[in-house]
């Protein structure tokens, strides 16, 4: 039927993609039969469960496109998409169903197919709201199908929400840190400034000190000098005859010697 359908590049893209999964669905499960291991049988379920999740997320797909085109199709052939894609549901239940026979025989109930939230406390789990195939009509399948999609949509849009939130944190985040490295950067520069300079004042008060301690030295070479010519002339006023202690050159003789002078140039001229 498939095969006789006017379908869109799309449309047929996505339809090929389910009937592939069904194949291998339908492999699997004559695979799981040979198995006789527990737990290669449980794996083996998980990896089917997983193309089962992939089925029901193509089976959206599709509805959403058949609707999208609805407008631009004659009736007979919306009618026939329409009855494909419900023959694709009844198909998928009953590998939920089969899926079901193997966990009962398995005794392993953590497995499920449409996991929204079991396990939590008093809610019923995606296992339980499963019914079989055979006890469903067509439309009841299409409504259930709709209602896990929806259900998983809403799943969908609170994970977008929780991701552009955590996004719009990080990126706050990565603004704040980027202006605390920049903070910290122009204070490290401040500081090799501030330690540039502590370093050349250093430098300045070392040569000060080096200057001031020269200067400190002169004078008190020529304080010493200066003190010693007055001690000269201190020793040579009062005693003038002390002959250890020489004249100092430019000072004029003590007073007594210049009167005895004057007296022996006075008898000499008599």
């Amino acid at each position: 039927m498939a095969s006789e359908l006017a379908m869109s590049p799309q449309l047929e893209q996505i339809h090929g993609e389910i009937r592939d999964n069904f194949r291998a669905l339908s492999n699997g499960f004559q695979k799981l039969d040979k198995i006789k291991d527990s737990n290669r049988q449980s794996k083996q379920l998980e990896e089917l469960t997983a193309k089962m999740r992939e089925c029901k997320r193509l089976i959206k797909e599709l509805d959403r496109e058949i609707k999208d085109e609805e407008p631009r199709n004659p009736p007979d052939l919306n009618k026939q998409l329409n009855d494909e894609k419900q023959s694709m549901i009844k198909e998928l239940n009953s590998y939920v169903a089969l899926r079901k026979t193997y966990l009962n025989s398995l005794g392993n109930k953590k497995l499920e197919l449409f996991d929204m939230g079991a396990g939590v406390s008093g809610e019923p789990t995606a296992e339980e709201n499963v019914q079989l195939a055979s006890d469903m009509s067509n439309q009841e399948l299409v409504n259930a199908g709709m209602k896990t999609m929806d259900e998983t949509d809403q799943a969908i849009e609170r994970t977008k929400k929780v991701v552009e939130q955590t996004i719009e944190v990080g990126t706050q985040t990565a603004s704040t840190l980027k202006g605390q490295t920049d903070q910290m950067g122009r204070i490290v520069n401040e500081l090799d400034t501030i330690q540039f300079s502590i370093k050349k004042a250093s430098q300045l008060v070392k040569e000060i000190g080096r200057q001031i301690a020269t200067d400190r030295c002169i004078m008190l070479f020529l304080f010493l000098i200066v003190v010693g010519v007055i001690v000269i002339i201190v020793v040579k006023i009062v005693n003038p005859n002390n002959k250890d202690i020489r004249d100092i050159p430019g000072l004029a003789p003590p007073a007594p010697s210049r009167k005895l002078l004057s007296l022996r140039t006075a008898d000499y001229l008599e």
